[in-house]
């Protein structure tokens, strides 16, 4: 699971895997439509380790976070009216792929194991 392609991938499929779930239960119920509402959303696994959670932030940006079966925090995604951003995180919780888009510009940012760095920008 080195590969930060297919790292992000996963990510972006879990997220829209996600998205159709929750368009789907609101179709469902012959025609009409049911919105969740609230503060922020936690999902949890079988063991009641939270795997998932979506909330905003006190600064106003939402928050998707993934966490690994430990509970460690492995993916962020984040949205405010700067910009957006997506981090992902390796084995030892430090940054292994960073995508940011703000009203300064776009990069995206690979770190290797051992700190060797690489700055994508247009």
């Amino acid at each position: 699971m080195k590969n930060p392609k297919f790292l992000l991938l996963l990510t972006l499929a879990n997220f829209l895997l996600l998205l159709f779930i929750f368009s789907e239960t609101g179709s469902a119920a012959g025609g009409t439509e049911t919105i969740l509402k609230g503060n922020g959303l936690e999902l949890s696994d079988a063991k009641g380790v939270i795997r998932a959670k979506i909330n905003i932030e006190k600064d106003g940006e939402a928050v998707l976070r993934m966490f690994d079966e430990t509970g460690t925090i492995r993916v962020k995604i984040g949205a405010s009216a700067k910009g957006s951003g997506i981090v992902l995180l390796n084995d030892s919780t430090e940054l292994g792929v960073q995508i940011l888009t703000k009203d300064t510009g776009s990069r995206i940012k690979l770190v290797e194991k051992d700190g060797k760095e690489k700055i994508i920008k247009p």
